[in-house]
């Protein structure tokens, strides 16, 4: 979508209608390079009603994420990052790769509001439409090498988890190794990407995606079950203030990391797996299977399991709920 575009979208925001004349006037634009401007929103998975007479409007009301406005509700954190908002991008990860090869700084934040190639774990598709989910990717730089990263998908899942409890959201839990479940499916996941040597330096892009809310029409496209917080949550927060939330709990719980690696944070993350002490059934990556209980997690962050020949450590491996 170009700048006009986004232009339009902003002014409705609202979820209110708004004439295509009124909006012409706002921009200094024609009715008709208003009405051009808005054919093709829905192929981004836009929702936009019109109806003669009376114009357009979002499906929904947009909380549009504003830098300044995320930036401002950090307090004391404030110093240890810098946000900045795309309105579209492939995927905020790939970029602030990118980015960090280039040398941007420890805690430069990314957040897009509409991405279009947005990637889970092994290879999945992360699906998301306007305004419906926060995705950002967070830059790390760590003084130890990749050697040392050991478990850090699971810290970052425990700093989440800790930022969504401030909202009371109900029966949410980790899944090994970087989802955020509740009840009646995923929440929000983590795509860790890391560049370095085995010695170090070492720089981590930590990509997050939660969903905010589920349209109908991005319910059909999710291949798992799946949940968003307006669902787990009696007030659930606006987007600029989650974004700042997620980032102080982050800056905390990689700190800890950094000075004294997972084992320091193994205890909470246990106490908050949703498998913990159940049955289930570990997919490898050459296809076969592996069923045991969940018995936890090493100090390094690897799945213990166990199976009939005693307790096995992975550390790869799809987790599932045994049937």
């Amino acid at each position: 979508m170009n700048s006009r575009t986004w232009q339009l979208l902003r002014l409705l925001a609202d979820g209110e209608f708004h004439s295509g004349e009124v909006l012409g006037q706002q921009l200094g634009v024609s009715r008709a390079t208003v009405f051009s401007s808005l054919a093709a929103v829905e192929e981004c998975g836009v929702v936009l009603q019109r109806i003669r007479g009376r114009g357009y409007r979002l499906a929904k009301a947009w909380q549009c994420l504003d830098a300044d406005v995320a930036q401002a509700h950090l307090g004391d954190a404030a110093s240890r990052f810098k946000i900045e908002v795309l309105q579209q991008a492939a995927s905020s990860n790939t970029e602030l790769l990118r980015r960090a090869t280039a040398g941007a700084a420890t805690g430069s934040v990314l957040a897009v509001e509409l991405q279009t190639a947005g990637r889970g774990r092994i290879g999945r598709t992360w699906y998301s439409g306007l305004g419906n989910a926060l995705t950002f990717s967070l830059l790390w730089r760590f003084d130890c090498g990749l050697n040392g990263l050991s478990g850090l998908s699971l810290a970052v899942g425990l700093a989440i988890l800790r930022a969504l409890k401030r909202y009371n959201a109900v029966d949410i839990g980790l899944k090994w190794p970087n989802d955020i479940l509740a009840a009646q499916g995923k929440l929000g996941g983590v795509l860790i990407e890391a560049q370095g040597d085995m010695y170090g330096p070492s720089v981590v892009v930590i990509g997050i995606g939660i969903n905010c809310t589920l349209p109908f029409k991005l319910e059909q496209v999710i291949t798992q079950p799946a949940v968003a917080l307006d669902q787990l949550c009696a007030a659930p927060p606006e987007r600029n203030l989650l974004l700042a939330r997620l980032l102080q709990e982050l800056a905390q719980v990689l700190d800890t990391f950094s000075r004294a690696g997972f084992a320091s944070l193994r205890a909470d993350w246990e106490a908050h797996h949703a498998l913990q002490n159940q049955s289930i059934q570990l997919q490898m990556p050459d296809g076969s299977t592996v069923i045991g209980i969940a018995r936890g997690v090493s100090d390094s962050g690897e799945l213990l399991l166990e199976t009939a020949q005693g307790i096995r450590v992975f550390n790869s491996g799809e987790v599932g709920m045994r049937r």
